[in-house]
């Protein structure tokens, strides 16, 4: 199967890798990233948008953390596109071991 999800690299839009494997400083960059992965594997953007956008963060703002950028580049997206980015920072913020419910 291949998914419609490329991960740059060498680019402004590579995420951080060690040794070629992903790094995550903080667990909410890691849920950043499984987000962003899962809409734009179910279809809620395309990822060329999300791509264009996060690089566009990053030259903003270029001492900016990288999640925080990526973060920042959903939400821009995914607002685009009328889904709810509150729902996604929601689920962004929990703790990790959480039940995946939302406190309404």
């Amino acid at each position: 199967m291949t998914l419609p999800i490329r991960l740059d690299v060498g680019t402004p839009a590579a995420p951080p890798r060690s040794n070629g494997e992903l790094v995550f400083a903080e667990p909410w960059e890691g849920r950043a990233f499984g987000l962003a992965v899962a809409a734009g594997e179910a279809g809620a953007f395309a990822w060329e948008d999300f791509r264009q956008a996060l690089i566009a963060r990053i030259a903003a703002e270029p001492d900016a953390r990288y999640y925080v950028c990526w973060f920042e580049a959903l939400e821009r997206v995914l607002a685009v596109e009328g889904q709810v980015s509150e729902r996604v920072a929601l689920l962004a913020a929990r703790p990790a071991g959480h039940d995946h419910e939302i406190d309404r």
